[in-house]
């Protein structure tokens, strides 16, 4: 099976990417290798899975008309996981136009390759929690209206989730939207909670908490996502009663973690006491996420297994490796 994988040398790209090919299968990566954050550990993540037999990689914008369709060749792709995206919920308020250009013009492109690509029989792509918003009934369910954005990331990705559907129906096109939960492990992002603490805590920098600490968050450790990923991947929607053949899960730990708990964990595995400073609310954040994933639990036997008292130690471990600590 060939997949195309946008977003490869993204933090969850190149995980998804990486278990797709130690399965068997055939990987054609894009990405733009954007300065959204260092460049140098996108690269890095690239360079792993280019000796991979059966990788094949290409820069492109996926918002550029028409790069998708020269990077597929001559059409033999047979699934798409979409999981390339302007991430930040804070950087939507500096930069919006890169939210509009490669969550909504780039879902558009993605969504008119599929509909033209021969073989292609499922397309994944990434949404996210944030659509979720000003919701306050936990937890968060796919069948909760989600018309109460806080941020502008979240507006781009519910308006993807809008326009695959559209498409589904349209063209008979199966698809599978996931709504991921606060990810996190190693070759994470730089600008996820994970991250900043421990790089602030080994640097003996300040960490600044906001809503003074009073957040929780469904903290979700990448195997588990990959391997919703690749579960949803292998199991296409059929149409059933006239319906379009598109579903829509949740995917994360289903466990919302305190934020302070948080820090006390990734205190203990780095070995050091954090230096904390309390801060108001920022604009766009919400106080607490907490999946409900029984749906894929239910149709795809989804079971996340690892707690953060697990996957921290491991982040931390790599962040020492990667950064030479």
């Amino acid at each position: 099976m060939t997949v195309l994988v946008t977003g490869a040398a993204g933090f969850i790209g190149y995980h998804v990417s990486a278990a797709l090919l130690a399965r068997g299968e055939r990987v054609i990566g894009v990405d733009d290798l954007n300065p959204y954050y260092d460049v140098a550990l996108k690269q890095a993540r690239l360079d792993r899975l280019t000796g991979e037999a059966g990788f094949a990689f290409d820069r492109l914008d996926i918002a550029e008309r028409g790069a998708l369709a020269s990077a597929c060749g001559d059409g033999g792709v047979d699934r798409v996981v979409h999981l390339a995206a302007q991430a930040g919920v804070r950087y939507s308020l500096e930069d919006p136009f890169a939210y509009e250009r490669t969550n909504v013009l780039g879902q558009l492109e993605v969504l008119e390759l599929c509909r033209h690509l021969p073989r292609c029989t499922h397309l994944v792509y990434a949404s996210s929690s944030s659509v979720y918003g000003g919701n306050t009934k936990l937890p968060f369910a796919e069948a909760d209206p989600v018309d109460t954005p806080v941020s502008l990331y979240g507006a781009t990705k519910k308006s993807g989730e809008l326009m695959a559907y559209a498409y589904s129906r349209l063209y008979g096109l199966a698809m599978t939207g996931l709504r991921f939960f606060t990810v996190y492990g190693p070759w994470g992002r730089p600008d996820m909670a994970a991250y900043i603490f421990t790089k602030a805590i080994l640097a003996g920098a300040p960490i600044q908490l906001f809503n003074r600490g009073d957040m929780k968050r469904d903290f979700t450790y990448v195997d588990d996502i990959v391997a919703g990923v690749l579960a949803t991947l292998d199991h296409p929607p059929a149409p059933a009663g006239g319906a379009a053949p598109y579903r829509l899960y949740n995917i994360g730990n289903n466990r919302p973690e305190p934020l302070l708990r948080f820090i006390e964990v990734l205190e203990a595995a780095i070995g050091k006491k954090a230096e904390v400073e309390l801060a108001p609310m920022q604009p766009g954040d919400v106080k607490e996420t907490f999946a409900d994933i029984s749906a894929i639990q239910r149709d795809l036997g989804f079971q996340p297994s690892t707690p953060i008292d697990e996957g921290l130690p491991r982040f931390v471990a790599w962040f020492r490796d990667y950064h030479g600590v």
